[in-house]
């Protein structure tokens, strides 16, 4: 596991706010394609027929797509060796030490700095200030 100083932790925080609303994108589209999918398959005839097959491949595909990048994009954070909490919330830990043991480094999408901490066990609840 890396760990972070407080200053490396802050260094990354443009790019890790990228990928986090870049995310944050994805998932919500993907969430409304979901949907319309569902709905075209409850709204389907009974023979199984759907009106506009294509469109709704291309939907299909769409949304594959947007899983790939987002599991992508995710891939890219967790190889950075930071963990995000929460899609929606940008919530993101920085694995730090502190007075001998692990702790993260709390930073949430729209915080102009990192000013929080927490123990690994106890979350954004737990949070601390620096």
């Amino acid at each position: 596991m890396e760990f972070f100083t407080l200053d490396q932790a802050q260094a990354m925080l443009a790019q890790v706010s990228a990928e986090v609303l870049a995310m944050r994108a994805c998932k919500r589209e993907l969430n409304d394609l979901r949907a319309d999918l569902a709905h075209v398959a409850e709204a389907s005839t009974g023979n199984g027929h759907v009106k506009d097959e294509t469109a709704i491949a291309g939907k299909r595909r769409r949304a594959e797509a947007l899983a790939d990048e987002l599991n992508r994009r995710l891939g890219t954070v967790n190889g950075w060796g930071i963990e995000l909490k929460g899609i929606e919330e940008g919530l993101v830990d920085f694995p730090s030490e502190r007075d001998g043991r692990v702790v993260y480094l709390c930073w949430r999408l729209g915080e102009d700095r990192i000013a929080w901490w927490h123990e690994i066990d106890t979350g954004f609840a737990g949070r601390q200030s620096l």
